[in-house]
């Protein structure tokens, strides 16, 4: 008895009510997105509410179960967790039936499981296990090695699944390496990355002027290089003099360039690729006079950009899948499609509107009600939210998970061992990409990738897989207190 005391007065409640709270809301939400006027009761188990039921109360016990373990078997046994995951992922490959193009469904009678989703909490453990060696340190290429195995191998047996908004979840582990000492400056790489595809993909077929005057695109991507470079140099140099000197020369190619266009039809982007060009080669000469690395890596960096611009174009029409394209060319309006690849977001957006301030009610929502949306109780099921309840209920729904991850960055801070702080900001980087990327697939801020909901959309495994990883984090938080003891 003292034990379940010790256990019930150490445990995070707040967290918990946050979990109960967001789970029965979710499953409110599940009962008025698949509401059958012939099946009205939210406890029929033959429709999706009473399953959805069920496997909340699975998803109790296992939570529960949970806590009752040692927290020293988590680090103990990570790597075998890891290991079951990894193989779980790889037979799925194989074993799955192929549903809607994907292979990511193992099938048990009238149960079905999605690996990936247990994945993520599993390759949690293994970094929490292996960055939390003794007098580790996240830098060089043999720590980054395997840290990027742990990540990236799970993350590619999902993309042969082709799942690949699962696949991607993987890569919100690398904002918590960004808090266990990996540079800022990758993180910032990974956004120009994607600063640049946008803006290729989107304006690199408009030019300014008329044809044959210099591609809208690739004379910002151009601009964005050269203003991230100078960037650079202030951070890692501190020297302001070899910036003004890049400012005064960019002045005046800029001044000609305009200048010439009044007598003759100039291609801007010829002066870009010269700025660039000659900035590269004035770099690469002031690293080896003064013998100084930044210079160096900076020229490394606008080489590169420039050869990713050019590559940009053949990324998005060779390497994504043609309906990946026309969602990426629907949410960069590209593309007007309301009856096709855009109709899932119009009509989300249609429903989350007409709810206004206060909402139609519960089960009155027509866009809902007359199943207008598609996936509305899986993926799309903010938008049930936001027309059943409206503008306060979807800030109470975003507030609810905004407390939950910064009740969750508190608790990791708080651990006492490195396993414990660095599996809690896995948990909280997986909640976080999640959240973002799916309410704005809902808004129509970001493509649809297919990616749930945590605790709302309907599905065992997810919520399964959000269960183990929040109450992992939970029993670690009250080993710490036992440890104090």
């Amino acid at each position: 008895m003292s034990r379940n005391v010790s256990l019930a007065k150490s445990i995070d409640w707040p967290t918990i009510v946050i979990y109960l709270l967001l789970v029965l809301m979710g499953w409110i939400s599940v009962y008025g997105a698949s509401y059958d006027f012939d099946h009205p009761s939210i406890f029929d188990f033959s429709q999706r509410a009473g399953k959805q039921l069920l496997w909340i109360a699975c998803s109790f016990l296992l939570g529960a179960s949970l806590l009752m373990i040692d927290s020293r078997i988590y680090d103990v046994f990570a790597y075998f967790i890891f290991a079951g995951a990894v193989f779980l992922l790889i037979i799925t490959i194989f074993l799955a039936p192929d549903i809607k193009g994907s292979r990511s469904w193992l099938v048990f009678g009238p149960v079905s499981i999605q690996p990936a989703e247990l994945g993520k909490f599993a390759t949690g453990l293994a970094l929490a296990k292996y960055m939390s060696q003794y007098n580790y340190k996240l830098k060089g290429f043999k720590n980054y090695l395997p840290v990027l195995f742990i990540i990236l191998f799970p993350m590619l047996l999902v993309l042969l699944q082709k799942e690949t908004g699962s696949a991607l979840v993987f890569l919100a582990f690398f904002l918590m390496l960004y808090r266990e000492g990996m540079p800022g400056v990758l993180l910032y790489l990974a956004l120009c990355c994607i600063v640049l595809f946008i803006v290729i993909v989107r304006f690199g077929d408009v030019f300014l002027q008329g044809a044959n005057i210099g591609s809208l695109g690739f004379l910002v991507s151009q601009i964005f290089i050269l203003i991230t470079e100078l960037g650079f140099i202030l951070v890692f140099e501190k020297n302001t003099k070899p910036v003004l000197l890049f400012l005064k020369a960019y002045g005046i190619i800029a001044v000609i360039a305009i200048g010439l266009n009044f007598f003759i039809k100039v291609d801007y982007t010829y002066f870009g690729y010269f700025a660039i060009a000659a900035s590269i080669i004035y770099l690469f000469w002031i690293s080896i006079r003064q013998r100084r690395k930044n210079y160096t890596f900076v020229a490394i960096f606008m080489i590169f950009s420039i050869a990713y611009c050019f590559s940009a174009d053949y990324i998005f029409d060779n390497v994504l899948e043609p309906h990946q394209e026309t969602r990426i060319k629907v949410v960069l309006a590209m593309e007007d499609d309301p009856t096709g690849a855009g109709y899932n977001v119009n009509q989300s957006k249609i429903a989350i509107g007409s709810g206004q301030f206060l909402g139609k009610g519960f089960l009155n929502g027509t866009q809902t009600k007359l199943k207008y949306v598609p996936e509305q109780d899986t993926d799309f099921i903010f938008c049930t939210v936001g027309e059943e309840h409206g503008f306060w209920g979807s800030v109470l729904v975003l507030g609810l998970y905004v407390g939950l991850m910064l009740r969750l960055l508190f608790i990791a801070e708080r651990q006492r061992e490195p396993f414990g702080r660095i599996y809690g900001y896995c948990v909280t980087s997986v909640l976080f990409f999640h959240f973002a990327i799916n309410i704005g697939m809902v808004l129509g801020l970001a493509p649809v990738i297919g990616i749930p909901l945590p605790f709302f959309s309907y599905g065992g495994s997810s919520l399964w897989g959000f269960t183990i990883m929040l109450f992992i984090m939970l029993r670690l938080d009250v080993g710490r207190l036992e440890q104090m003891h």
